[in-house]
């Protein structure tokens, strides 16, 4: 269930608008609602999450009703509902990863970063959470970092240490 958190207002960019209006053009006249979710995504890269505010202020340039633009941001995994880190540790949890240590790596990884699943370290820079499968089954265990995306695979509690150590040196 979406829980408003946020109340703080939101004001687009001039650059992020001109975005928007770059990508409702794409689509037929009237079928603007078809352009919600690429320019989700340009708030979330402009904003860092989806605040209830920012989602309604999306509605009401795509004159759509708000819980439409609320369906969309909290169905797919890859839209921020709170505040993450500049880096979000996501590690596949399906199946075959956890046969390999996914789990052990999580565990790790809340150790070594101090925070629970979906909550951001003091310093802003990290999040982490389980994510379903990222297609690599056979090289597991894996994570992606956001924003990037960046996937790496067959992974050790070292190797992830070493990738939180690189990107705090970033």
């Amino acid at each position: 269930m979406l829980k408003v958190e946020e109340t703080q207002p939101v004001q687009f960019s001039s650059a992020l608008v001109e975005k928007f209006e770059e990508i409702v053009k794409r689509y037929p006249e009237g079928k603007q609602k078809s352009a919600l979710l690429p320019i989700l995504h340009e708030v979330q890269a402009e904003l860092g999450w989806l605040s209830p505010n920012a989602m309604d202020q999306v509605a009401e340039y795509l004159r759509i009703e708000p819980i439409e633009v609320y369906e969309v941001a909290s169905f797919y995994s890859m839209y921020f509902l709170k505040p993450q880190g500049k880096y979000v540790l996501e590690v596949c949890r399906t199946g075959p990863c956890c046969l390999v240590g996914a789990e052990k790596l999580m565990g790790h990884i809340e150790k070594s970063l101090g925070v629970k699943e979906n909550e951001v370290t003091p310093d802003g820079l990290f999040s982490w959470r389980g994510v379903e499968c990222l297609a690599a089954c056979g090289y597991g265990p894996v994570l992606q970092i956001g924003p990037e995306y960046t996937f790496y695979e067959n992974l050790d509690e070292k190797k992830v240490d070493d990738l939180i150590q690189d990107l705090r040196k970033k």
